[in-house]
Protein backbone atom coordinates (compact mmCIF):
# COMPACT_ATOMS: atom_id res chain seq x y z
CA UNK A 1 0.00 0.00 0.00
CA UNK A 2 1.38 3.41 -0.90
CA UNK A 3 1.78 5.42 1.99
CA UNK A 4 -0.16 9.04 1.76
CA UNK A 5 1.86 11.41 3.70
CA UNK A 6 0.31 14.66 5.14
CA UNK A 7 2.59 17.20 5.57
CA UNK A 8 1.46 20.33 7.69
CA UNK A 9 5.55 21.18 8.86
CA UNK A 10 6.60 24.77 8.04
CA UNK A 11 8.83 23.65 5.57
CA UNK A 12 10.60 24.87 1.87
CA UNK A 13 10.69 24.03 -1.16
CA UNK A 14 14.01 21.88 -0.89
CA UNK A 15 12.83 20.49 2.16
CA UNK A 16 9.73 19.20 0.50
CA UNK A 17 12.17 18.11 -2.22
CA UNK A 18 14.07 16.19 0.00
CA UNK A 19 10.97 14.43 1.69
CA UNK A 20 10.03 13.35 -1.52
CA UNK A 21 13.63 12.13 -2.48
CA UNK A 22 12.84 9.93 1.31
CA UNK A 23 9.61 8.46 -0.11
CA UNK A 24 9.52 8.84 -3.68
CA UNK A 25 6.93 6.17 -4.49
CA UNK A 26 4.73 8.15 -1.54
CA UNK A 27 1.78 10.38 -2.28
CA UNK A 28 2.95 13.96 -0.91
CA UNK A 29 0.46 16.51 0.24
CA UNK A 30 1.49 19.79 1.90
CA UNK A 31 -1.47 21.77 3.86
CA UNK A 32 -1.34 24.12 6.97
CA UNK A 33 -3.14 23.38 10.55
CA UNK A 34 -6.21 25.70 9.35
CA UNK A 35 -6.33 24.57 5.54
CA UNK A 36 -5.91 21.05 5.76
CA UNK A 37 -9.26 19.29 4.48
CA UNK A 38 -11.17 16.24 5.84
CA UNK A 39 -10.28 14.30 3.00
CA UNK A 40 -6.31 14.61 3.56
CA UNK A 41 -6.82 13.81 6.89
CA UNK A 42 -9.23 10.69 6.05
CA UNK A 43 -6.34 9.53 3.34
CA UNK A 44 -3.23 9.98 5.60
CA UNK A 45 -0.73 7.50 6.28
CA UNK A 46 1.36 9.50 7.93
CA UNK A 47 1.32 12.99 9.36
CA UNK A 48 3.66 15.18 10.08
CA UNK A 49 3.43 18.30 11.86
CA UNK A 50 0.63 20.50 13.88
CA UNK A 51 -2.88 19.34 12.92
CA UNK A 52 -5.49 20.23 15.47
CA UNK A 53 -6.54 17.56 18.00
CA UNK A 54 -10.23 17.31 17.43
CA UNK A 55 -9.63 16.87 13.68
CA UNK A 56 -7.20 13.66 14.23
CA UNK A 57 -10.60 11.86 15.03
CA UNK A 58 -10.91 11.73 10.89
CA UNK A 59 -7.59 10.25 10.33
CA UNK A 60 -9.10 6.83 10.13
CA UNK A 61 -6.18 5.56 7.73
CA UNK A 62 -3.24 7.30 9.97
CA UNK A 63 -0.37 3.97 10.70
CA UNK A 64 2.31 7.16 12.26
CA UNK A 65 1.53 10.77 13.50
CA UNK A 66 4.83 12.73 13.83
CA UNK A 67 4.12 16.00 16.16
CA UNK A 68 5.75 19.20 15.28
CA UNK A 69 6.29 19.53 19.30
CA UNK A 70 7.90 18.04 22.42
CA UNK A 71 4.75 18.62 24.13
CA UNK A 72 2.40 16.04 23.36
CA UNK A 73 -0.49 16.36 25.93
CA UNK A 74 -3.11 18.02 23.40
CA UNK A 75 -3.35 14.73 21.90
CA UNK A 76 -4.17 12.75 25.02
CA UNK A 77 -7.50 10.54 24.02
CA UNK A 78 -7.81 12.23 20.74
CA UNK A 79 -5.74 9.76 18.34
CA UNK A 80 -6.64 6.81 16.50
CA UNK A 81 -6.01 3.15 18.45
CA UNK A 82 -2.73 1.50 17.49
CA UNK A 83 -1.05 4.06 15.63
CA UNK A 84 2.77 4.97 16.32
CA UNK A 85 3.14 8.63 17.63
CA UNK A 86 6.49 10.14 18.13
CA UNK A 87 7.41 13.89 19.30
CA UNK A 88 10.34 16.82 17.92
CA UNK A 89 11.58 16.18 21.66
CA UNK A 90 14.87 18.12 21.64
CA UNK A 91 14.50 20.47 18.76
CA UNK A 92 13.77 23.28 20.86
CA UNK A 93 16.15 23.11 23.03
CA UNK A 94 18.91 25.11 22.26
CA UNK A 95 15.87 28.36 22.13
CA UNK A 96 14.18 27.20 25.39
CA UNK A 97 17.73 26.85 27.38
CA UNK A 98 19.06 29.93 26.02
CA UNK A 99 15.79 31.75 27.33
CA UNK A 100 16.13 30.49 30.52
CA UNK A 101 19.71 31.66 30.61
CA UNK A 102 18.83 35.06 30.08
CA UNK A 103 16.05 35.48 31.65
CA UNK A 104 18.23 33.86 34.98
CA UNK A 105 20.51 36.39 34.37
CA UNK A 106 18.30 39.30 33.96
CA UNK A 107 16.82 38.46 37.47
CA UNK A 108 20.40 38.01 38.93
CA UNK A 109 20.93 42.00 37.41
CA UNK A 110 17.64 43.18 38.58
CA UNK A 111 17.46 43.95 35.14
CA UNK A 112 13.60 43.59 35.04
CA UNK A 113 13.72 46.17 38.14
CA UNK A 114 16.04 48.64 36.22
CA UNK A 115 13.45 48.38 33.27
CA UNK A 116 11.02 49.51 35.86
CA UNK A 117 13.33 52.36 36.56
CA UNK A 118 13.95 53.24 33.49
CA UNK A 119 9.97 53.83 32.43
CA UNK A 120 9.13 56.10 35.50
CA UNK A 121 12.98 58.21 34.61
CA UNK A 122 14.32 57.15 37.91
CA UNK A 123 18.20 57.07 38.59
CA UNK A 124 18.71 54.35 41.52
CA UNK A 125 21.04 51.68 42.30
CA UNK A 126 19.51 48.96 42.96
CA UNK A 127 22.14 47.34 44.85
CA UNK A 128 23.64 43.74 45.75
CA UNK A 129 23.35 41.41 42.23
CA UNK A 130 23.98 37.53 41.92
CA UNK A 131 26.33 35.91 40.31
CA UNK A 132 26.65 31.79 38.63
CA UNK A 133 30.33 31.63 39.55
CA UNK A 134 29.95 28.67 42.49
CA UNK A 135 26.43 28.94 42.03
CA UNK A 136 24.65 25.64 42.74
CA UNK A 137 21.76 25.11 40.20
CA UNK A 138 19.39 22.75 40.62
CA UNK A 139 17.73 21.76 37.27
CA UNK A 140 14.39 19.66 37.48
CA UNK A 141 13.65 17.46 34.57
CA UNK A 142 17.49 16.51 33.41
CA UNK A 143 16.09 16.03 29.39
CA UNK A 144 17.27 17.94 26.21
CA UNK A 145 16.09 21.37 27.20
CA UNK A 146 17.26 20.57 31.18
CA UNK A 147 20.86 19.59 29.40
CA UNK A 148 21.40 22.34 27.43
CA UNK A 149 20.36 24.86 30.06
CA UNK A 150 23.07 23.20 32.47
CA UNK A 151 25.83 23.24 30.03
CA UNK A 152 25.14 27.00 29.72
CA UNK A 153 24.99 27.70 33.66
CA UNK A 154 28.90 25.33 33.61
CA UNK A 155 30.33 27.62 31.14
CA UNK A 156 29.44 30.30 33.43
CA UNK A 157 30.91 28.76 36.79
CA UNK A 158 27.87 26.82 38.42
CA UNK A 159 27.55 23.48 39.56
CA UNK A 160 24.69 21.37 38.20
CA UNK A 161 22.46 19.16 39.72
CA UNK A 162 20.16 17.27 37.44
CA UNK A 163 17.03 15.16 38.59
CA UNK A 164 15.11 12.75 36.37
CA UNK A 165 12.95 9.95 37.01
CA UNK A 166 15.30 7.22 36.64
CA UNK A 167 19.42 7.35 36.34
CA UNK A 168 21.09 5.39 33.60
CA UNK A 169 25.01 6.74 34.50
CA UNK A 170 25.78 10.65 33.68
CA UNK A 171 24.32 12.82 31.39
CA UNK A 172 25.76 15.73 29.85
CA UNK A 173 25.81 19.15 31.18
CA UNK A 174 25.51 17.94 35.12
CA UNK A 175 27.67 17.49 37.70
CA UNK A 176 25.66 15.02 39.19
CA UNK A 177 22.47 13.40 38.36
CA UNK A 178 19.60 11.98 40.90
CA UNK A 179 16.51 10.74 40.94
CA UNK A 180 13.28 13.27 41.63
CA UNK A 181 12.71 11.56 44.78
CA UNK A 182 15.98 13.38 46.03
CA UNK A 183 13.97 16.88 45.17
CA UNK A 184 13.64 17.72 48.66
CA UNK A 185 16.94 16.84 49.48
CA UNK A 186 18.36 19.24 46.68
CA UNK A 187 15.94 22.46 47.56
CA UNK A 188 17.34 23.78 50.19
CA UNK A 189 20.79 23.70 48.65
CA UNK A 190 20.20 25.27 44.93
CA UNK A 191 20.64 29.03 44.25
CA UNK A 192 18.60 28.26 41.57
CA UNK A 193 15.81 25.76 40.83
CA UNK A 194 14.95 25.52 37.41
CA UNK A 195 12.06 23.16 35.88
CA UNK A 196 11.55 22.45 32.79
CA UNK A 197 8.96 19.60 33.00
CA UNK A 198 6.14 18.31 30.80
CA UNK A 199 2.37 18.25 31.69
CA UNK A 200 1.90 14.72 33.35
CA UNK A 201 -0.33 13.56 36.45
CA UNK A 202 3.43 13.25 38.04
CA UNK A 203 4.20 16.52 38.19
CA UNK A 204 0.89 18.33 38.44
CA UNK A 205 1.66 20.71 41.61
CA UNK A 206 5.12 19.03 41.99
CA UNK A 207 6.69 22.40 43.18
CA UNK A 208 3.97 23.09 46.08
CA UNK A 209 4.16 25.10 48.44
CA UNK A 210 6.48 23.18 51.12
CA UNK A 211 8.95 22.73 48.60
CA UNK A 212 8.93 26.83 47.64
CA UNK A 213 9.54 27.04 51.30
CA UNK A 214 12.11 24.64 51.55
CA UNK A 215 14.39 26.53 49.00
CA UNK A 216 17.11 29.17 50.12
CA UNK A 217 15.30 32.77 51.15
CA UNK A 218 17.81 34.36 48.60
CA UNK A 219 17.48 31.48 45.95
CA UNK A 220 15.99 32.04 41.95
CA UNK A 221 13.25 30.07 40.57
CA UNK A 222 12.87 29.46 37.12
CA UNK A 223 9.70 27.67 35.15
CA UNK A 224 9.89 27.22 31.60
CA UNK A 225 7.93 23.60 31.10
CA UNK A 226 4.40 23.92 32.21
CA UNK A 227 2.67 25.82 34.37
CA UNK A 228 0.92 23.21 35.95
CA UNK A 229 4.29 22.00 38.23
CA UNK A 230 4.09 24.83 40.01
CA UNK A 231 1.88 26.43 42.89
CA UNK A 232 1.47 29.72 41.52
CA UNK A 233 -0.39 31.61 44.73
CA UNK A 234 2.10 30.07 46.90
CA UNK A 235 4.73 31.40 44.99
CA UNK A 236 2.85 35.24 45.20
CA UNK A 237 2.39 34.97 48.51
CA UNK A 238 6.05 33.71 49.75
CA UNK A 239 7.94 36.21 47.37
CA UNK A 240 5.16 39.29 48.70
CA UNK A 241 6.47 38.04 52.05
CA UNK A 242 10.13 38.96 50.64
CA UNK A 243 11.32 35.41 50.31
CA UNK A 244 13.68 34.60 47.18
CA UNK A 245 15.66 36.57 45.08
CA UNK A 246 13.74 36.29 42.49
CA UNK A 247 11.79 34.33 39.85
CA UNK A 248 11.36 33.82 35.94
CA UNK A 249 8.31 32.34 34.53
CA UNK A 250 7.43 31.89 30.99
CA UNK A 251 4.91 28.83 31.67
CA UNK A 252 1.83 29.54 33.89
CA UNK A 253 -1.60 28.03 34.58
CA UNK A 254 -3.67 28.60 32.50
CA UNK A 255 -2.16 30.89 29.95
CA UNK A 256 -2.63 33.65 29.25
CA UNK A 257 -2.25 35.08 32.97
CA UNK A 258 -5.64 36.36 33.99
CA UNK A 259 -5.18 40.09 34.92
CA UNK A 260 -6.35 40.08 38.13
CA UNK A 261 -3.37 36.96 39.32
CA UNK A 262 -1.14 39.03 42.06
CA UNK A 263 1.86 38.19 39.72
CA UNK A 264 1.68 40.63 37.77
CA UNK A 265 3.11 43.10 40.06
CA UNK A 266 5.61 41.42 41.81
CA UNK A 267 9.04 43.30 41.52
CA UNK A 268 11.46 40.98 41.08
CA UNK A 269 9.20 38.17 39.11
CA UNK A 270 9.88 38.29 35.06
CA UNK A 271 6.82 36.91 32.91
CA UNK A 272 7.10 36.19 29.58
CA UNK A 273 4.12 34.57 27.61
CA UNK A 274 5.08 31.13 26.87
CA UNK A 275 7.65 32.40 24.13
CA UNK A 276 10.92 30.67 24.84
CA UNK A 277 10.10 27.55 22.26
CA UNK A 278 7.93 27.69 19.43
CA UNK A 279 9.77 28.28 16.15
CA UNK A 280 11.07 31.69 16.57
CA UNK A 281 14.51 30.13 15.59
CA UNK A 282 15.19 29.09 12.69
CA UNK A 283 17.14 26.20 14.32
CA UNK A 284 14.30 25.14 15.81
CA UNK A 285 12.67 24.99 12.77
CA UNK A 286 15.43 23.14 10.77
CA UNK A 287 15.81 20.42 13.65
CA UNK A 288 12.15 19.94 13.76
CA UNK A 289 12.37 19.11 9.76
CA UNK A 290 15.22 17.28 10.47
CA UNK A 291 13.71 14.77 12.69
CA UNK A 292 10.97 14.29 10.48
CA UNK A 293 13.27 13.29 7.59
CA UNK A 294 15.09 10.95 9.91
CA UNK A 295 12.18 9.33 10.96
CA UNK A 296 10.45 8.93 7.82
CA UNK A 297 13.60 6.82 6.79
CA UNK A 298 13.25 4.83 9.32
CA UNK A 299 9.77 4.33 9.13
CA UNK A 300 10.16 3.47 5.68
CA UNK A 301 12.88 0.99 6.39
CA UNK A 302 10.75 -0.80 9.47
CA UNK A 303 12.80 0.38 11.90
CA UNK A 304 12.36 1.89 15.92
CA UNK A 305 11.15 5.34 15.49
CA UNK A 306 13.11 8.38 17.65
CA UNK A 307 11.15 9.96 20.35
CA UNK A 308 8.17 7.64 20.94
CA UNK A 309 5.82 8.85 22.88
CA UNK A 310 4.36 6.22 25.20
Amino acid sequence: MSEYILNLLPVNEEEKRTFEAIAPEAVHVYAGRRTVTQEQLEAATVILGWPRAEDMKNARSLRWFQSMWAGTEEYVGMLPQGICFTSSAGSNSRSVAEHMLASLLAVCRRLPTYRDSQKAHRWEDEGAMKTLLGATVLVIGAGNIGGEFAKMCQSLGARTVGLKRTVRGEVPGFDQVDTMEKLDHWLPQADVVAMSLPHTPETVGLMNEERLRRMKEDAILLNAGRGSALDQQALGTMMKEGKLWGAALDVTDPEPLPQDSPLWDIPNLLLTPHVAGGMRLEITRKNCIQQAQDNLRRYLAGEPLVNQVK
